[in-house]
């Protein structure tokens, strides 16, 4: 069997713009919504505190046709040694034979689909002339949800930032400048400064199972949108139930992590209160309030890494990237 494997730096020569993947993560939420997709929720091992190793497995159906699963890793203790908090690779598989077509990097994947489906969300229920978001938690996944949501919302003109660790603003700066055009990032001393009068949040701390749940409803305006990218880790209870619309990625998945009893405890949105889930969304299914305050808890789902790994890979190919190899 020959298989194409192709590192994060091949991934990263490709040069895909967060435009294309935000298309594609947009393109598997409608097929979601209209059920032409397999996708179980995330299964799971623990071998850390507030650390999970995730299998991840999805069939995208339609036109797309597409498989594969992602072996992924969050451990936020190796923050403090300097190591990247997530991890993992990418297997796509061929729907037709089962075959393995290629092994990739996925830590480019799960950066920038994690973004996009940010950015998506966005579109649908941020108001198009937001001029300011906030962004709390300034590591990998805070500055790729800063650049889809820049993609989103062209209007943005502030970008109020905050992080426990000081040292990460130069980072995140860094890799954001590239693509700014005229936004001013103006880092803030605590939370509470950098949300308030935001018309867009998005939180991006790592995922505990004993959430201090820091940013409080009474900091946000009243019209706004608060997009969760770290579960229930820091937005309080009643910033998600007292919403004018509340929305997830994946309503089976946000609904089977709530049973097990491990996240969205304690006043986070129950069945009845959750206004429909991105793939309805996006497949016109649901139509979402664009006024009041908005929320939505995107936990990250395997559609999203799947037409990204597809997106990738039809790039290799075209460019010829990567190294095949005999298994």
């Amino acid at each position: 069997m020959k298989v194409l494997c192709i590192s994060q730096e091949q991934v990263e020569s490709l040069g895909i713009p967060v435009s294309e993947v935000m298309e594609a993560v947009e393109q598997g939420f409608v097929l979601k919504g209209r059920k032409q997709m397999e996708m179980p929720a995330k299964i799971g091992i623990h071998p850390r505190p507030d650390c999970f190793i995730h299998a991840m497995p999805c069939w995208v159906g339609g036109d797309v046709d597409a498989a594969g699963i992602k072996w992924v890793a969050g451990y936020p203790i190796n923050q403090a040694a300097g190591l990247p908090y997530i991890t993992g690779i990418m297997v796509v598989n061929d729907p037709q034979t089962g075959f393995v077509k290629a092994i990739m990097d996925a830590n480019w994947i799960t950066a920038w689909r994690t973004g996009a489906a940010s950015g998506v969300c966005a579109k649908y229920l941020a108001d198009p002339d937001s001029e300011t978001i906030a962004v709390i938690g300034l590591g990998v996944q805070g500055r790729t949800n800063t650049v889809a949501l820049l993609e989103a919302l062209p209007m943005v003109k502030k970008i109020q930032v905050y992080d426990n660790y000081p040292g990460q603003f130069e980072k995140y700066r860094a890799f954001v400048a590239p693509f700014l055009k005229g936004q001013q990032i103006i880092p803030c001393g605590s939370a509470e400064e950098a949300v308030k009068e935001a018309d867009v949040v998005v939180t991006c701390t790592p995922i505990v199972a004993n959430p201090k749940r820091f940013v409080r409803s009474e900091w946000l305006k009243d019209e706004m949108l608060a997009i969760s990218v770290d579960y229930d880790s820091a937005f309080d209870a009643d910033v998600m139930t007292g919403t004018t619309a509340f929305v997830c990625d994946d309503l089976h998945q946000y609904l089977w992590t709530q049973e097990h009893g491990v996240y969205f405890q304690e006043g986070y949105p129950r069945e009845g209160q959750i206004t429909g889930d991105m793939g309805q969304v996006c497949a016109g299914l649901v139509k979402p309030a664009r006024e009041g305050r908005r929320g939505a808890v995107l936990m990250g789902i395997a559609s999203h890494d799947v037409m990204t790994a597809r997106l990738i890979l039809e790039k290799a190919r075209e460019k010829n990237v990567g190294t095949t190899v005999e298994l």
